[in-house]
């Protein structure tokens, strides 16, 4: 066969008949020849090869052959194989030391270097040496980084990897056998995945050396990469997030574990602006692995650490909230053997992560819903792994990064920026801006020009309204409002907040009427800055708690007054002499105490509560965010560590024990002026004059005496969306600051509760006077508007969002005065229920918002009311409630705007729509900035950006600093508060 060849190839036929007649004989020989004919044509083959006398000879007549063809290398190692036995192969190792360094620099393809690989594992005397041997090495690895594959099918894959595989195990032997070559090649590996260059992206088949890299090695290296100042911030990204590229390789082991360690070195160099980057811009790709069985095992383990670890913000939780249901919901149907494992392992890593960023019930209910079968790690495991995992300068301030600009969320209403622990601001001014008509009204008034904090309201209401902005920075309104005594940068009371902020807009607005009456040409209709500016200049401290109504215009109240402001009666009878002392007092929020045992507390007809279970824990009004010392010590004590998940009482249950009859004795015992001593007595209030939007405080603090702490008060407390409460007509009622007649306060006393320690009275008392007292009762229905929700375990910590709707005085239903006096405040159940079938529309899913700093997301009613239930540390703190129109009593009309009344909103002023305007064409600059900055970005690879997909502005519901639209900017963390 070999002479037929030699023949055919030196014959005058022409090419492609000798190509043809060639191939039939290469095909023929594939069949089982002797070992005779294999060495004639293996002899015959070199001889055309090196000795042909034209191409056509020199290529066997056969295709082409280049000199990269890996054919070649076959038949270099067949000829090794050959030439193994004999002396003359010792003397072309060093020539093959040097072809194989050429061949190398040249840059190989995968299937070239997987062939050289096998003749170089079976003959290790051609591996260049030495320096060379470094070279060769470093030339290597940098093929490595051009290791592409186009090839889309499995089978073809496999090969691929195969191949690199081949490369990798060559690699190893030689760090074994030349240890001097390791750390040059390590060198290599980083200087490429560190490379920013934009032309070049090294290919990840140099994952497949990380396992091959000893793992006692890793605290040297990486404690020498942390620590090289000649190595910049922007190439250390580019590495770290190539290294977590790597995870996708399907072979590599020990991946994970060289990741894990470089961004704990990272964080012990407190290089936290690049753990920040990196893990807001790779956590969803990490995640995205979990989805495919051969790499998940070694994403889970990076994506724990870096969710645990990133405990400044949830912003990196939530950008991968959206893919956790979804994910769940394929492992627990993908039958795979491991799948079970690995879902209780992930469930763990969510419920850590909920349990560290509580306060978003809208994002985590439906990830609530589908682990509920799985089970939960207790608290000290969850303490456990948020502390190990934890970056070791936690309590430095963190590089802020940059705000992300997005589009408002589908709610179409507007966030709130959170300034560094502003979240108590934000979650009131929500609150203030869905009271519809209190909207309305502000909206409404002529302040341009001027510097007042009314003005300050007006404009970041109108900002609120119709801004382009997901979130708005409220710095200008923070600046103005904030008591001075709240230190900056740190958590406050949203209570203490609120009621110095309706106190400073009620003390401007009487010092503008006092300015107008002493005016000589007052202007109705414009406030002039100048009177503005003179009335915000008032000093704070010289602002009574609650003010007296003075003369102004319309029916000489305040906006605040009348708006939120009520009157409460406080009548004292002495027990001895039956005297009475009475007297009104306005007030702009009710603060409701808890009972100190769930199973004393009644409502306020009810004849069995005994004046013990009142006295201690009376709430006051206005009284501050805590109770007395010893007002919950009793109750709070047991459920400061169980807290209950249904509720045992509700807000009108509340109500109920504020008005109800409190004894003063003892120590609290009450000096009547006629007996002229100390005397028990009996104290009761009465609400006058019901508020438009009536706020009421739970007293959730209280004062440890014994560990001198403050401490929270979990109760779950039921949250009705109606409720009525009781009111004293005026007229009815005889008032007197004491009275000296016996039978007259007799008389008085009789319309008051008494209590059952009451000496033989209580026993004595007739229906008919029951009935005379019943009647002077009415029934003022009120619907829920708005609820800031407490999320955490004190008052100096932890999170405030806020759920609301738009409420108007005609929404709900219309109620009528009621002959009889109400059982307690609240409506039954049924009724309750009855009442939201005839006219709310709660059970609507877009009626309610959830406002959580820039976060703004559609609720529902049920989400509220269930919400202690699911997340026990997030309780409801602040209420307000809207009254409704009752047939037969006076409403509050609507703002008035060029001489007509307005049921809608008001049209926006110049001044305001000049300032929205201005700010929305800024808004879109900065859009357009931004999305040139991420294109020259991707182009020259830069890496110091944020990704976009959420719309969580720093961080969503947080505490911590943000910048933002409408004058937010770079800050630093001050005070964590997760």
């Amino acid at each position: 066969m070999d002479k037929i060849l030699e023949a055919l190839v030196s014959s005058s036929h022409p090419l492609t008949v000798k190509r043809a007649i060639v191939k039939k004989v290469m095909e023929a020989a594939e069949k089982e020849v002797t070992e005779e004919q294999c060495q004639a044509l293996y002899h015959l083959t070199t001889r055309l090869i090196l000795q042909g006398e034209d191409a056509f000879q020199r290529q066997q007549g056969y295709g082409s052959l280049d000199c990269r063809d890996p054919a070649i290398l076959d038949f270099l190692h067949s000829s090794l194989r050959l030439l193994i036995s004999c002396p003359a192969v010792l003397e072309l190792a060093p020539l093959l030391q040097t072809e194989v360094l050429r061949i190398i620099c040249e840059r190989p393809e995968p299937a070239t270097c997987a062939k050289l690989a096998t003749i170089l594992t079976d003959f290790p005397q051609c591996v260049p040496r030495e320096k060379a041997g470094v070279l060769f090495c470093q030339q290597l690895v940098r093929t490595f980084a051009y290791f592409n594959c186009p090839a889309t099918e499995e089978q073809e894959l496999r090969e691929y990897v195969t191949q690199v595989t081949r490369v990798s195990v060559l690699l190893q032997g030689i760090w074994k056998a030349e240890p001097a070559t390791l750390l040059p090649s390590l060198q290599e590996v980083f200087a490429i995945i560190s490379s920013t260059d934009p032309s070049f992206e090294p290919s990840i088949a140099l994952a497949s050396l990380v396992q091959h890299i000893p793992l006692q090695m890793i605290t040297v290296l990486i404690k020498s990469l942390t620590t090289d100042q000649n190595v910049k911030d922007a190439s250390m990204t580019q590495a770290l997030c190539r290294m977590i590229d790597w995870l996708s390789w399907p072979l590599a082991n020990h991946v994970d574990t060289w990741v894990i360690a470089l961004l704990k070195g990272l964080a012990a160099v407190q290089k936290f602006t690049i753990l920040i980057d990196v893990t807001l811009l790779k956590i969803e790709q990490v995640f995205n692995r979990l989805w495919y069985p051969i790499v998940r095992q070694g994403a889970l383990v990076v994506l724990s650490h870096m969710l645990l670890s990133f405990q400044h913000s949830p912003e990196a939780f939530h950008l991968v909230v959206p893919q956790i249901v979804p994910l769940v919901k394929s492992l627990k149907n993908d039958g795979l053997p491991n799948s079970k494992t690995f879902l209780l392992q992930f469930a763990e890593l969510v419920h850590c992560m909920m349990y560290q960023y509580s306060g978003f019930p809208d994002l985590y209910d439906s990830i609530l819903e589908s682990i509920k079968e799985l089970p939960k790690p207790n608290e000290e495991k969850i303490k456990f792994f948020l502390n190990q995992s934890a970056w070791t300068s936690q309590s430095n301030s963190f590089a802020s990064g940059l705000l992300k600009i997005t589009g408002k969320s589908e709610t179409g209403k507007t966030g709130l920026v959170n300034l560094g622990n502003t979240c108590y601001m934000n979650s009131i001014i929500q609150i203030l801006f869905m009271a519809t008509d209190f909207r309305r009204h502000v909206m409404s008034l002529h302040l341009n020009g001027s510097n007042t904090l009314m003005k300050k309201l007006q404009l970041l209401f109108a900002f609120l309204a119709h801004t382009q902005r997901a979130a708005y920075s409220p710095r200008s309104f923070l600046e103005g409002s904030r008591p001075p005594w709240f230190t900056a940068g740190s958590q406050q009371d949203c209570s203490e907040y609120l009621r110095f902020l309706l106190d400073r807009l009620h003390e401007e607005e009487k010092t503008l009427s006092a300015f107008q009456v002493t005016s000589p040409k007052p202007e109705p209709a414009t406030t002039s800055a100048e009177t503005l500016n003179n009335a915000a200049s008032q000093p704070v401290a010289d602002m009574p708690l609650h003010p007296e109504p003075v003369a102004a215009k319309g029916d000489g109240r305040t906006l605040v007054e009348r708006m939120f402001g009520g009157r409460l009666s406080t009548a004292i009878r002495c027990l001895q002499c039956h005297s009475l002392s009475e007297k009104e007092e306005p007030f702009t929020d009710l603060s409701l105490a808890f009972c100190p045992s769930m199973s004393k507390c009644h409502g306020p007809n009810d004849e069995h509560k005994s004046s013990s279970s009142v006295g201690p824990c009376q709430g006051a009004v206005n009284g501050g965010s805590e109770s007395s010392e010893g007002s919950v010590k009793e109750g709070a004590g047991t459920r400061m560590e169980r807290p209950v998940v249904e509720p045992t009482l509700s807000v009108p249950d509340l109500v109920d024990y504020f008005l109800a009859p409190e004894i003063l004795e003892n120590e609290n015992c009450y000096f009547c002026e006629r007996c002229a001593s100390l005397q028990r007595a009996e104290k009761v209030m009465q609400v006058v004059a019901a508020p438009e939007y009536l706020i009421l405080t739970l007293l959730r603090f209280s004062y440890d005496a014994t560990c001198h702490v403050r401490r929270k008060i979990l109760d779950n407390v039921g949250i009705p969306l109606h409720m009525s409460l009781p009111l004293r007509q005026h007229g009815i009622s005889v008032t007197s600051s004491s009275s000296d007649s016996p039978e007259s306060g007799e008389n008085l006393a009789k319309k008051l509760k008494p209590s059952q320690k009451e000496d033989g009275m209580t026993e004595n008392r007739t229906n008919s006077e029951s009935n005379d007292s019943d009647s002077e009762m009415l029934s003022v229905p009120y619907v829920l508007s708005s609820v800031v929700v407490h999320s955490g375990m004190s008052s100096e910590s932890g999170h405030y969002y806020s759920y609301g709707r738009n409420v108007s005085n005609t929404d709900g239903y219309v109620a009528h005065p009621s002959s009889k006096s109400l059982e307690s405040s609240s409506l039954s159940e049924s009724s309750t229920a009855s009442q939201e079938e005839m006219g709310c529309a709660d059970h609507k899913s877009t009626d309610w918002f959830l406002f959580n700093d820039s976060r703004v997301t559609f609720t529902n009613s049920e989400s509220l009311r269930n919400v202690t239930g699911r997340f026990p540390k997030d309780t409801a703190y602040v209420l307000i409630y809207r009254k409704q129109e009752v047939s037969g009593q006076p409403s509050n009309p609507g703002p008035v705007v060029n001489g007509s009344r307005l049921s809608g909103e008001p049209p926006l002023q110049k001044e305001l729509m000049d300032a929205i305007t201005k700010d929305n064409k800024l808004f879109l600059q900065e859009q357009e900035l931004n999305a040139r900055a991420r294109a020259l970005q991707a182009t020259s690879a830069s890496c110091s950006f944020r990704p976009n997909g959420s719309d969580d502005n720093e961080p969503p519901g947080s505490c911590g600093p943000s910048g933002g639209g409408g004058g937010g900017g770079f800050n630093t963390i001050s005070r964590l508060v997760f």
